[in-house]
């Protein structure tokens, strides 16, 4: 499985001509090796590869990694210099979204006729289309994740702090087998459901107030990403008119998700809607994003974004309206590509719920 992973960095090896490529985003490393610890960096060549870490993750990575030589280092620098000075690579990628300028410095200084070539954040596009085994895990995390909220949702009140709902919904999930949380999450009730991302606070609901829910679990290092607006009591039409807008929207842009279509047109598809029913001034952020080790990664979904929707992508569609002083609406789905269209892997109904 992580050999097939690697074949994706061949296009990086032929397009830079390079000896080498240098990994310093620990969830790159993972992805291509197993390594599950929080710190070390990985060199790999077209047939070999090397993890160093410290003496806290040598044990550990020796039980994880497929395919790559382990060493421990005392200083990182002084290992990865040698390393690259006894297999005599002279040109070397690395990850330039990942490496700040004084460790790049640092770094150059240290080697004599090596060239880094910065490839900048491309290398994270090898995790857009997920695998069998990363499909299965963020359908067993999303399935975790989604049972939780509905079974602590009738807890929703009047009165009640939306940090307290947050921290029932983290125990439900960590019940069910979820590792933790895989955010912060947002529980937005009232006009506070005008930020986009507005975070639990000890906010009482209030009755006839709508409460947005964007939450999330993380299991195995996969994370799952859903959000849901329900109304505590009844919402009021302006409300209700919004949640219907905002819902066509979803489903519409569920209903364009296929392979071969731009991220940018699918945007377009539930943003044209929100605005063709006066509210464009009032979604402005992108439709969505790519979900997997990191709980935003590629694909971009947004009207800025160019690259292709392919067949096993995983990320969401979360079209939303946000009307300040008043509140908002937000509703969202993490979506499979498939051959012909895309597979739901987030559960909860969209419909409007009402809780009396």
């Amino acid at each position: 499985m992580l050999k097939s992973r690697r074949v994706k960095l061949e296009r990086f090896f032929a397009t830079h001509n390079l000896d080498a490529i240098l990994f310093s985003n620990i969830l790159n490393i993972r992805y291509l090796s197993g390594f599950t610890g929080s710190e070390g960096v990985m060199l790999l060549a077209r047939d070999n590869g090397w993890l160093l870490c410290d003496s806290r993750y040598t044990t550990q990575a020796a039980s994880e990694v497929e395919g790559v030589e382990v060493r421990e280092f005392k200083t990182r620098l002084d290992a990865l210099v040698k390393l690259i000075a006894e297999k005599k690579f002279a040109r070397i990628g690395f990850e330039a979204a990942y490496t700040d300028v004084s460790t790049f410095m640092l770094f150059s200084s240290r080697l004599e006729g090596v060239e880094l070539v910065a490839i900048g954040s491309d290398l994270d596009h090898i995790r857009c289309r997920k695998d069998e085994t990363e499909i299965a895990a963020m359908k067993e995390v999303a399935a975790i994740a989604t049972a939780s909220l509905q079974a602590v949702i009738p807890v929703l009140a009047p009165g009640m702090r939306e940090c307290d709902f947050a921290l029932e919904l983290e125990f439900e999930m960590r019940r069910r087998g979820a590792d933790g949380r895989g955010f912060d999450f947002i529980v937005a009730s009232g006009v506070r459901g005008a930020m986009p991302h507005g975070r639990a606070s000890d906010r009482k609901i209030s009755a006839g107030d709508f409460v947005t829910i964007d939450f999330g679990a993380v299991r195995n290092g996969y994370h799952s990403d859903e959000t849901v607006t329900v109304a505590v009591g009844e919402p009021g039409e302006k409300r209700r008119e919004i949640y219907r807008i905002v819902k066509e929207a979803h489903d519409l842009a569920i209903a364009a998700v296929r392979p071969g279509i731009s991220s940018s047109f699918l945007d377009s598809v539930a943003r044209k809607h929100i605005s063709d029913n006066g509210y464009g001034d009032y979604f402005g952020h992108g439709l969505g994003h790519g979900v997997g080790l990191d709980i935003h990664e590629k694909p971009v979904i947004s009207g800025r974004a160019e690259n292709a929707i392919d067949e096993g992508m995983i990320f969401t569609i979360e079209p939303g309206i946000y009307l300040p002083g008043f509140g908002g609406v937000r509703i969202e789905d993490t979506v499979l590509v498939t051959s012909s269209g895309c597979e739901l892997l987030t559960g909860c109904d969209k419909s409007m719920m009402i809780i009396e």
